[in-house]
């Protein structure tokens, strides 16, 4: 995920598909995750915030830096133009002097940072999830044939698989609480006062789960979604009982890159190959809070080739 992203704003991969700075910077998008979602005892209590009691303060500071290592490295090496020289554009105005330095190159960069930060560990998560809660389902080989690879334009005809992919965003959405809104000014919604400046979460993990919406909720049956009205349920949005991008304007940026590369490279992992569990083990379906719902255990799994040779082409 973090080189398709790269390919979209740097015009390139920013990692190789092995090696230490892709693992450390995998590292370093699971902490940040982790951190932000950390109760502050100095948000509940302003007077001793400055002590930083538990040290979060300290570890974001050092995790910062971090960031800035590598992300600088990342934009010192793009190639104009591409999605950051947009952004600059935008940034520095039409009429006004451009800034071409360094400096200015990397402080430009940090918007962006953000779509690598929500968009590489939360699309990774859902199709963990997806891939510890289903079986394969053998109605995709009489659609796609075991001769080729799964292309995207497949997706559309492969109903079961966006099923199972909406049915993952149900149950375990990778951003439980979504983020934080903030009241602009006061208002009533539903009879409900919200006072100005009131922070709002909205709990999708409990919407996804709510037996006044889903038959059986902590079931995994992507079969629900097979049906007229089911097929029809969109997650970007448009349906409130399954908003894992949330909805309305302040939706996620990255909602459509959160649906079609997911469909896409779920797709073509139980297309390409067989998937099981080693002998006597079962799988962890535990999970670790944070701000991108993680698997508590890594899903273990048998992989043994599944299609002809010259579908790996």
């Amino acid at each position: 995920m973090a080189n398709m992203i790269g390919r979209v704003i740097l015009s390139r991969r920013v990692f190789e598909t092995k090696g230490s700075e892709a693992n450390e910077f995998k590292a370093m998008v699971v902490e940040l995750m982790t951190l932000a979602a950390q109760v502050n005892i100095g948000d509940f209590l302003p007077a001793v915030a400055w002590m930083d009691l538990q040290g979060l303060e300290a570890r974001m500071k050092k995790l910062h830096k971090k960031f800035d290592r590598v992300l600088s490295r990342m934009v010192l090496e793009h190639e104009a133009p591409d999605l950051l020289d947009a952004v600059m554009a935008i940034r520095d105005g039409p009429e006004e002097e451009k800034l071409t330095d360094d400096n200015s190159l990397i402080s430009g960069f940090w918007p962006c940072q953000n779509l690598f930060a929500a968009g590489t560990d939360t699309s990774k998560g859902t199709m963990e999830w997806a891939m510890a809660e289903m079986l394969l389902n053998p109605c995709m080989d009489g659609v796609i044939g075991r001769n080729r690879r799964l292309e995207e334009s497949d997706t559309p005809k492969l109903p079961y698989l966006q099923a199972i992919c909406k049915e993952s965003f149900r149950k375990h959405p990778s951003t439980p609480l979504n983020l934080p809104r903030i009241s602009t000014q006061a208002c009533e919604v539903n009879g409900y006062y919200i006072p100005k400046n009131t922070k709002l979460l909205v709990n999708i993990w409990a919407i996804g789960r709510d037996p006044d919406v889903w038959e059986h909720p902590l079931e995994f049956n992507p079969d629900r979604f097979m049906t007229t009205k089911g097929a029809k349920t969109d997650p970007r949005g448009n349906d409130f009982e399954l908003i894992p991008f949330g909805a309305g304007r302040r939706i996620c940026a990255g909602v459509r890159m959160g649906v079609a590369p997911v469909l896409h490279m779920f797709g073509s992992l139980i297309h390409s190959f067989d998937w099981s569990l080693p002998e006597g083990s079962t799988p962890d379906m535990g999970e670790t809070f944070g701000i991108p719902m993680q698997k508590t255990l890594p899903v273990a799994a048998m992989v043994s080739p599944r299609c002809a040779p010259s579908g790996y082409d």
